[in-house]
């Protein structure tokens, strides 16, 4: 299952307290499941129908059926660059 360094988390958290719904609010990230193609993150009030949920201190991450299986054995990490803009980046556990 997908896991989230703690900076991954903070910023999550973050994103969720912007939302109407904080407390199931979180990241939902997608894909066509092709290992090639780039994965798509949005900011969701909440998971949808057969997401996987990923939830860590408090951050919620979604993610539908084909990136769950992609990301199973991966990291998720994230960062703010100097412009404040967010960047997240896949690593693999272990």
């Amino acid at each position: 299952m997908l896991t989230l360094t703690d900076n991954a988390t903070n910023i999550v958290r973050n994103i969720a307290t912007q939302s109407p719904q904080p407390d199931t609010a979180g990241l939902r990230i997608t894909s066509d499941g092709s290992a090639e193609a780039p994965f798509a993150v949005t900011a969701a009030d909440e998971a949808q129908p057969g997401d996987q949920v990923v939830s860590n201190e408090g951050a919620n991450v979604y993610l539908d059926g084909p990136t769950a299986d992609l990301l199973d054995d991966k990291v998720l990490d994230a960062r703010v660059d100097n412009e404040g803009r967010i960047e997240f980046a896949l690593g693999q556990q272990g």
